[in-house]
């Protein structure tokens, strides 16, 4: 089962404990990315694109106890960079785990069979390790030969040893629905838990800006892959009603808080895949952040976002509240046929900004501001 009943009723209480509070504004998912470093470079990742005394940074263990408890989100997501560098990435799950907190250690897996004697089995524990394909696809998405067989083989033996596992992909304009097919098919003879399936968000810092899909080739794109899904035995990691809108059939909007992000700099505005700023505290990102200025038809580094950590929080939430209609879905399976729901219009959106200098200047400064201080 992709996602644990325990999981799924601790969720969906949670979810109900807000609504029956009329909190407009939570968080399901709280990604913690504890530093920035990499031992691959992507080249559709922007997230490596920082001066070596921002890749040094680490949060420590108790910043990201902290984090999961100003937050209070059920489930915990580790990405990164490359989480398994953190010299106490041990610790950091284990405490995490021990507060019951539900955790998804993302992973290129690399590192991942060198590092395991670190972890402990656990239903809260849940590796998510990423293949973007089968063999080709992904070693050209990563840049790097030999990168799927290696994570391949550490998927076999994280199984061995007992834990769960989840493969996370990211398709781009150049995924081809048959392949995609075929390696959902090789995925499920792996015997994981569950795939997470995305569209490569549009990183203004990545190497590679031709193959990001735009919204409607997204959605044309997962019909195609659904139409040859259906009485295949594909296990997805995700809400089916997200997987519905993947397709084009939800007009859903955009949920940043539903997943926050604590990194290196502090809470960041608004979103995981978005850096516009930075926020000193959970509180203070949830109060003081201009929510209706982000999304898709509000801002033009939205336009073309379809990504999970900004639309399942979405879609659980719809999920709960018209639960027939999700019902439905899950029994009928993800339309593919019929008129798609109307796009969102674009002829309102705010311009880009260019932020991403001036915010790593600042950070620079201030690490040196306080390391004069220090030295004094």
């Amino acid at each position: 089962m992709p996602v644990p009943i325990r999981q799924q009723i601790r969720i969906g209480a949670y979810v109900l404990k807000q609504r029956l509070l009329r909190r407009a504004r939570y968080p399901l998912v709280l990604m913690l990315e504890p530093l920035f470093r990499c031992n691959l470079a992507c080249p559709g990742c922007g997230k490596i694109d920082y001066p070596d005394e921002i890749l040094n940074r680490r949060l420590s263990v108790a910043d990201c106890i902290q984090a999961a408890e100003e937050c209070g989100a059920p489930v915990v997501s580790i990405p990164g960079g490359e989480p398994l560098l953190h010299k106490e990435i041990g610790e950091i799950v284990a405490a995490l785990v021990a507060r019951k907190r539900f955790v998804y250690l993302c992973t290129n897996a690399l590192l991942l069979e060198k590092k395991l004697h670190l972890f402990t089995p656990s239903p809260y524990l849940t590796f998510s390790i990423h293949l973007d394909g089968l063999e080709a696809e992904h070693d050209r998405a990563v840049d790097q030969s030999g990168v799927f067989e290696r994570a391949v083989k550490a998927i076999r033996a994280v199984k061995a040893a007992g834990f769960r596992v989840n493969v996370a992909s990211t398709l781009f304009d150049n995924a081809k629905p048959e392949r995609v097919a075929a390696f959902f098919d090789f995925v499920s003879g792996l015997g994981v838990e569950g795939v997470t399936i995305s569209p490569g968000y549009a990183y203004e810092r990545a190497p590679d800006q031709q193959h990001f899909l735009n919204r409607q080739r997204t959605k044309e794109l997962f019909r195609e892959v659904f139409r040859r899904g259906k009485g295949r035995n594909w296990s997805f990691n995700q809400s089916t009603l997200f997987l519905d809108f993947l397709a084009g059939n939800q007009d859903y909007r955009c949920t940043p808080w539903g997943n926050p992000t604590r990194n290196v700099f502090g809470w960041q505005r608004p979103c995981y895949l978005l850096n516009e700023g930075y926020a000193a505290s959970f509180q203070e990102l949830m109060e003081e952040t201009d929510w209706p200025s982000y999304g898709t038809g509000n801002y033009e580094k939205c336009a073309d976002c379809m990504v999970h950590c900004g639309y399942e929080a979405t879609a659980v939430n719809d999920t709960l509240a018209h639960p027939l209609k999700a019902l439905k879905v899950f029994l009928r399976g993800v339309e593919t046929e019929r008129p798609m729901a109307p796009e969102i219009p674009l002829d309102r959106q705010r311009p880009a900004e260019s932020v991403f200098d001036r915010l790593v200047a600042g950070a620079v400064a201030k690490d040196d501001r306080e390391d004069s201080v220090a030295a004094e």
